[in-house]
C-alpha cells in the first residue's frame, strides 16, 4: 500500500506546476531497459527475475503453474510451463524492450511493459502473448480487467480458439486466483 502511494505522489508531483522556478522541469523519464537475452528466470509466463530483481508484465496473466490441460495429443500438459515456454521464445525471437510503469510487493517487483520487435512490427509484448492464447488480461480482485484492451484480444483469442484456448479444458488462472480468494475470506 506504501508503495503505491508513493507512485500516486510521485505522479502527482510530476503534474504540479513548478512554483517560484524560472522554468519548469521535465518529469523524469520512465526507466527503458532492454530484455535481457540471458541471465533470465522465468518465474511464470508473465514474470521473470534477472540479477536478483523481479519483474512482471503489466496487466498480463499466464497460466498457473501446476494447473493442467489436454493437448492437441491428448496428452495432459501443465499450463504453467507452456506460458513460459512461449514467453522464453517471444523474447528470445523478439528481443523486446521494456519500460517500467511502477514497483510494487516486497521484496519489490516492477512491472513493466514491453514492446516486442515481430518483422517490421513493434507490438506489445502482452498484446501478442494474449493474442496467441498463451496468457489472459490480469484482473483486480472484483474480476475486472486491469487493462481493458488486454480484455479485448482475450475475447479474440478465446473466440478464435488460439493457443492454450484450443483446449476444451483450460484452467483459466483469473477464475483459479479468484475462486481461491473467496475461498480465504473469512466467513
Amino acid at each position: 500500500m506504501r508503495t503505491v502511494v508513493r507512485l500516486a505522489l510521485v505522479i502527482a508531483s510530476m503534474a504540479l506546476p513548478a512554483v517560484g522556478r524560472a522554468q519548469t522541469q521535465t518529469p523524469p523519464a520512465l526507466p527503458v531497459f532492454d530484455f535481457p537475452q540471458s541471465g533470465v528466470t522465468f518465474q511464470t509466463g508473465d514474470s521473470w527475475s534477472t540479477n536478483g530483481q523481479a519483474f512482471r508484465l503489466y496487466g498480463v496473466q499466464s497460466c498457473i503453474r501446476g494447473t493442467f490441460f489436454t493437448n492437441a495429443a491428448q496428452k495432459l500438459t501443465d499450463c504453467g510451463e507452456a506460458s513460459v515456454a512461449y514467453l522464453a521464445a517471444l523474447v528470445r525471437d523478439a528481443k523486446p524492450r521494456c519500460t517500467a510503469i511502477a514497483q510494487a510487493a516486497e521484496p519489490p517487483m516492477i512491472f513493466a511493459v514491453c514492446a516486442a520487435h515481430i518483422g517490421n512490427n513493434t507490438l506489445d509484448l502482452g498484446t501478442v502473448l494474449i493474442t496467441q492464447g498463451f496468457a489472459f488480461a490480469a484482473t483486480d480482485a472484483a474480476g475486472k480487467p486491469t487493462k481493458f484492451e488486454y480484455a479485448v484480444a482475450e475475447r479474440e483469442a478465446s473466440r478464435a480458439k488460439r493457443g492454450l484456448w484450443s483446449a476444451s479444458d483450460l484452467p483459466h488462472p483469473s477464475t483459479i486466483l479468484m475462486n481461491a480468494a473467496r475461498a480465504a475470506r473469512p466467513q
